[in-house]
């Protein structure tokens, strides 16, 4: 097989890049060495994708671009670069053009949507004390705890964002849908999945922290978007 793509993992709301440390211990364990997460201020989509685009104009060769939750708004945003040569979605937002993360899942609210909040400053959180039973009901108390107070918000108004030219469009793609979400739900990432007409599909028995609780059928899935890069 040719040399592996480098691996990109942009995370969603509510998390930063160590979201992904399972993911990417794995990935290092089956010879991904070119691997890097985006740490995204979640400010604004426009913001995000820009941070996106930074980090992949500094690699030289084909990139996998892989987000997470919000991170798949930021990824069909971010993934017009020439070098971003597949797409993978990991219980993610795939907006089309036009659409937000706030207006799709308003179309279809999930199990959880009552338990964000707003702080003073316009920020969203998840309650504290419902976090892991609303993103992470697969992990174990202590690891959803550390979630919980390390939480990163977004702007609130960042869920009105909407993507202009979906990168999904013009490059493959590869879809997980989480069946035990409470953040996006799961018809909905379904729904999403499928108009994309995604390489291939996953479905796991996952809460929306799947990077999380199975790293494993997460690393699967972006290591068959590698192979197919390599492959070409």
């Amino acid at each position: 097989m040719a040399d592996k793509p480098a691996i990109v993992l942009v995370h969603g709301f509510w998390g930063g890049a160590a979201h992904w440390s399972k993911v990417i211990t794995e990935l290092h364990r089956r010879g991904f060495h070119d691997l890097h997460a985006v740490e995204n201020p979640l400010t604004s989509l426009a913001d995000d994708a820009e941070r996106t685009r930074k980090m992949v104009r500094q690699i030289d060769g084909p990139v996998v671009l892989v987000g997470h939750s919000y991170g798949g708004a930021v990824i069909t945003e971010a993934g017009d670069l020439p070098n971003v040569e597949a797409l993978v979605y990991i219980a993610a937002f795939a907006p089309d053009a036009g659409e937000s993360p706030g207006g799709l899942s308003q179309e279809l609210p999930p199990q959880a949507f009552p338990n964000i909040a707003p702080d003073s400053d316009g920020y969203l959180w998840i309650k504290p004390d419902l976090f892991r039973e609303s993103f992470a009901q697969d992990l174990t108390p202590d690891e959803a705890l550390v979630m919980a107070v390390t939480q990163k918000a977004p702007l609130a108004s960042t869920f009105g964002d909407t993507v202009t030219a979906p990168a999904w469009r013009k490059k493959p793609a590869w879809y997980q849908v989480s069946t035990g979400d409470r953040m996006i739900h799961p018809d909905n990432e379904r729904r999403m999945a499928e108009r994309m007409n995604p390489r291939k599909t996953v479905e796991l028995d996952a809460s929306h922290a799947s990077l999380a609780s199975q790293p494993g059928p997460v690393v699967d899935l972006i290591e068959a978007a590698a192979n197919d890069v390599a492959g070409r």
